[in-house]
């Protein structure tokens, strides 16, 4: 039985996406634990990890950074030992360099980028809230997902990565990044959660994900 890391730092859905997991683990045939956990000795022993991340930028890099040791075991787990790990919204966020919400706050620095404003014309909103198709790339998580599928945002800041790091885009008046992908990272700007099949079928590929 492998075991999922749904990292617990006071922000996110947690309850939703643990459900979620569990329902991606069935339909992959995996048999699996869900530990939602703030705890660096059971982040070390997970097989796969989830950030998730709801609110801005810079509470949740706070949220994360006020529990004991937490970051130091992503670290290690995810970038030493090379665990697969999926960030959910502005946990994706975090992966960044830097994000410019609520003034300047140093990501984790994982995947190269800023987190900005969305800059869309007059005429649509901010926040973007709501269903929106997906450009995705070639990438594991998106196999047997159609072109074109729709997935469900809320944000108003976006992940400026490198285009060799960006796995999909979407528009909301602009194109902005809606997946990062890197070795053992994915990040995904929307909610796979929220998103129906879409995002089951992303968590199902994410349970038997080896990069």
């Amino acid at each position: 039985m492998q075991t999922v890391a749904l990292i617990d730092y006071g922000s996110g859905n947690l309850h939703s996406a643990e459900r979620a997991l569990r329902r991606a683990a069935l339909e992959a045939g995996v048999t699996c634990e869900i530990r939602i956990t703030d705890l660096p000795e059971t982040i070390g022993q997970a097989d796969r990890i989830v950030l998730p991340g709801v609110g801005h930028f810079a509470d949740c890099k706070a949220g994360l950074s006020a529990r004991h040791g937490v970051i130091e075991a992503l670290e290690e787990a995810v970038l030493a030992r090379g665990r697969p790990f999926l960030g959910i919204c502005v946990g994706m966020q975090l992966m960044a360099d830097l994000g410019l919400e609520d003034g300047e706050t140093p990501g984790l620095g994982w995947i190269e980028g800023v987190v900005a404003r969305l800059n869309p014309p007059e005429g649509f909103r901010i926040p973007h809230m709501g269903w929106n198709g997906i450009d995705m790339t070639a990438h594991a998580l998106f196999d047997g997902i159609a072109p074109g599928s729709h997935a469900y945002f809320v944000h108003s800041y976006a992940f400026e990565a490198v285009p060799e790091d960006v796995a999909a885009t979407s528009r909301h008046g602009v194109s902005f990044t809606a997946a990062v992908a890197r070795d053992n990272l994915f990040g995904t700007q929307f909610h796979p959660e929220k998103s129906q099949a879409t995002g089951l079928k992303l968590l199902a590929n994410f349970m038997k994900w080896k990069p």
